[in-house]
């Protein structure tokens, strides 16, 4: 029963650490957006992480919450949304492909 105990204690710690990498990694992005948001002057209404959502034009401000990591648009009536690729998400996964616009360059400009 012994030997079975350290590879269980292993496998745990490893995942473990995953998880706190994988956090980490969305802690990176919240804080990037963040500062984004927060980044005043020329073209800084609307709120750029909010950008691109019908919506838009009623955010107001924005929330963060921490567990689980979420940035949210808060809109004039009192409601929210998350801006995102993926639906219920506003952090991108370390391992989702990368989105066909930042696959191709852009040509270069004459």
């Amino acid at each position: 029963m012994s030997s079975l105990i350290r590879p269980l204690r292993v496998f745990a710690t490893l995942a473990g650490l995953v998880a706190l990498a994988v956090y980490t990694w969305g802690l990176l992005h919240l804080i990037g957006a963040v500062l984004e948001a927060e980044d005043g002057g020329a073209n800084s209404a609307p709120l750029p992480p909010c950008r691109g959502n019908q919506q838009v034009i009623q955010v107001i401000d924005y929330s963060v919450s921490f567990l689980p990591l979420s940035f949210d648009c808060e809109m004039t009536g009192g409601g929210s949304y998350r801006p995102g690729g993926s639906p219920g998400t506003s952090i991108p996964s370390p391992w989702a492909p990368p989105s066909p616009q930042s696959a191709v360059p852009s040509p270069p400009r004459m």
